[in-house]
């Protein structure tokens, strides 16, 4: 079973920056797939931005050019550094792990983090 455990969220300025951090633990196989996904008010969850275990990332074109992810395979780490917020960034922000579950690394499992609240505001 993977836990994770998220940081960085908080309350910042239009156009300021904050990071956002993931601490996966418990994986035996290792991890595929990392990303963060944020879900307003009302409105479904959404993926933000995601990153392979080599390294390629993609992300949602609301965020391209402002928000960067990372992560780091020795410590299981995902981070999310963003910046140029907006108010429209507000939401919780989730982390999302695809795990291996096999030695084979035939077969994954999908865990998610508990969420941090991000808002955005003058």
């Amino acid at each position: 079973q993977v836990q994770l455990v998220e940081s960085g969220g908080g309350l910042v300025q239009p156009g300021g920056s904050l990071r956002l951090s993931c601490a996966a633990s418990g994986s035996r196989f290792g991890i595929n797939r990392m990303a963060w996904y944020r879900q307003a008010p009302g409105k479904q969850r959404e993926l933000v931005a995601r990153i392979t275990n080599v390294g390629i990332s993609n992300y949602a074109d609301s965020v391209k050019g402002r928000f960067t992810i990372s992560r780091e395979n020795a410590k299981n780490t995902v981070n999310l550094q963003m910046n140029s917020l907006k108010p429209e960034d507000t939401a919780v922000y989730y982390c999302n792990v695809e795990d291996y579950s096999d030695y084979r690394r035939r077969v994954t499992s999908t865990y998610w983090g508990q969420g941090t609240q991000v808002t955005v505001s003058s």
